[in-house]
């Protein structure tokens, strides 16, 4: 695989993140990041030693060094970000949620493949080799077949204002229950027959902790919860006829136990060592660029587009709408 050059457009905690690890990889050069303040960018370029600091996305757009931009920003913006990205030629990889709502992540997709461009999202746990784990101890038969699963997603982040303003499309749902979502259709798939819920809401309108129910053809069930208000274990449980799996953080697969009917552990799997986890989606997104794709397999567009419309049908049965949705 030949060296990607990297833009990162955005330059908040995560992008730190991506940042620090991306200058760990072989065959990964970082070459830009843009913020609206370039003594932010600057001090980020400084700090991780990439070659170029932006003050605006537009200039970043425009470098004609750069292949593919990391989109960084608040769910608000990814919509106008990804498309500012794909009209000046570049590849995307879009921090998730992909959109604030389906409508978006359709026009995105679509200008994409009008341009010939990839996009993905950055729903870094669909790249990890712990997914293709989880899918094969599944596939195995071992725990017989996979009928319910339990998934909770919660962490202390209410006083983080992005998470509670509307107009940046906050709440638990679009940053932390989507991880819940993508571990259903991770073992489930995307056809949801049916979908339940509960909110409670913050006083700004958008939801701080929710409960899903999805049900899917043959009876299967899905029970999932989000929270910005407190901690759980976050843990991803699937039960079948002959036994059921724990796995360990849904929001970066640690292990996998696998129990039989006596509830004793059968089998074990660990995470293999990684620089952070977020390495993955950035050599699938290469390998993806290579090969001219316009999408990634480990999350196809269909996902994506699935799991956007499942959290717009929860924020119509919410009441919840952003102030920028008309």
């Amino acid at each position: 695989m030949e060296t990607i050059k990297i833009g990162i457009l955005g330059a908040g905690r995560i992008a730190s993140v991506l940042a620090d690890t991306m200058v760990k990889m072989p065959k990964v050069e970082l070459v830009g990041v843009a913020s609206r303040s370039f003594d932010k960018a600057q001090e980020f370029a400084s700090r991780f030693s990439v070659k170029k600091a932006f003050g605006s996305y537009e200039e970043l757009v425009k470098d004609p060094e750069i292949q593919l931009i990391y989109i960084a920003t608040p769910h608000s913006e990814h919509c106008r970000n990804a498309k500012l990205c794909l009209e000046n030629g570049k590849h995307v990889l879009c921090e998730k949620s992909f959109a604030a709502n389906a409508s978006q992540a359709e026009e995105m997709i679509a200008l994409a493949k009008e341009k010939r461009l990839f996009i993905t999202e950055a729903m870094w746990v669909r790249y990890m080799p712990m997914a293709e784990t989880i899918k094969k101890v599944i596939n195995s038969g071992i725990i017989g077949e996979p009928m319910t699963l339990t998934a909770n997603l919660c962490y202390l982040i209410s006083d983080k204002p992005r998470l509670v303003q509307p107009e940046l499309a906050g709440g638990a749902l679009l940053d932390v229950g989507v991880y819940t979502l993508n571990f259903a259709s991770l073992i489930f798939g995307d056809e949801v027959t049916d979908i339940k819920s509960s909110v409670v809401k913050t006083n700004t309108g958008v939801d701080a902790q929710n409960s899903i129910t999805l049900t899917y053809p043959g009876g299967k069930m899905a029970i999932l919860n989000s929270s910005i208000r407190v901690i759980s274990d976050r843990q991803g449980i699937v039960y079948g006829t002959r036994g059921y799996m724990v796995v360990e953080n849904i929001n970066n697969f640690e292990s996998i136990k696998v129990y039989n009917t006596e509830r004793k552990v059968i089998e074990t799997y660990e995470r293999p060592q990684q620089i952070s986890g977020y390495e993955y989606q950035i050599e699938a997104s290469a390998e993806a660029i290579e090969k001219s794709l316009t999408e990634c397999p480990q999350m196809p567009h269909k996902t994506t587009l699935n799991i956007m419309n499942v959290m717009d049908e929860l924020r119509r049965q919410w009441g919840i709408r952003y102030p920028f949705e008309v």
